[in-house]
């Protein structure tokens, strides 16, 4: 504001959506046969998209998997942790070849793993990655759908969909 004691009007926040997070060449198919190579090969995707140390973010993610499991349940699960050096959230939607045991919430194998990767310092950004797209990824519908979608821009577009 010009003047002092004006009244500045708010800025408007728009709230975050997928496509924030997760962009069109985020979206890869992937083969793993346990938990642990599926973490290699998630860090190391995201390391090469990223321009990050692969060991970094490997290390992030088994970080935040020995607090608790990150398999949500119905065959997804959001793997997610603070990486140093990151300047926004950054997410990577895979769809696996077969399935992977993960100890998820329901105890059923995992096929769809979403990662989310935010800044160290990202505070409410954090939560509020985290939130957007398990919003979008909660009915069965949609994960059904992208389970059975021709490739990524199928994907994506099923995830800017917001009818």
């Amino acid at each position: 504001c010009a003047k002092p004691n004006e009244s500045c009007p708010k800025a408007e926040v728009r709230p975050m959506i997928p496509a924030d997070i997760i962009r069109p060449r985020s979206i890869v198919r992937l083969a793993a046969a346990t938990k642990p190579a599926l973490f290699r090969t998630l860090a190391k995707k995201a390391a090469e998209q990223l321009a990050l140390p692969e060991a970094a973010i490997l290390d992030a993610l088994n970080r935040r998997e020995a607090l608790g499991s990150t398999g949500v349940g119905d065959g997804l699960a959001m793997p997610h942790a603070p990486v140093e050096g990151l300047a926004e959230p950054f997410g990577l939607l895979a769809r696996l070849e077969k399935p992977v045991a993960y100890e998820a919430i329901d105890g059923a194998p995992v096929d769809l793993v979403c990662l989310v990767l935010t800044p160290v310092n990202g505070g409410k950004g954090r939560i509020d990655a985290l939130a957007c797209i398990a919003k979008r990824l909660r009915p069965a519908e949609i994960r059904n759908r992208i389970r059975n979608a021709a490739g990524g821009e199928d994907i994506y577009a099923l995830l800017l969909d917001e009818s």
